[in-house]
């Protein structure tokens, strides 16, 4: 699961500006698995969704090891 998060957390950073089908796609998991994953990267404070369905990075200093 957090290789997964992480996965998705790369891919809207690399994107810019992501929705929510476009993770769908992209990943082959449910839109209740993203927006699952999508709320632990929001309560994490590293995505953020300035429009309703539209995902973007937050400018928070993280470490990808």
């Amino acid at each position: 699961m957090l290789t997964r998060i992480k996965s998705i957390y790369l891919y809207i950073k690399q994107r810019g500006t992501v929705t929510t089908n476009e993770l769908v796609e992209e990943f082959g998991i449910t839109q209740r698995t993203i927006q699952r994953d999508l709320n632990v990267l929001e309560y994490n404070k590293l995505v953020e969704s300035p429009a309703r369905g539209k995902w973007s990075v937050t400018k928070k200093k993280i470490r990808i090891s």
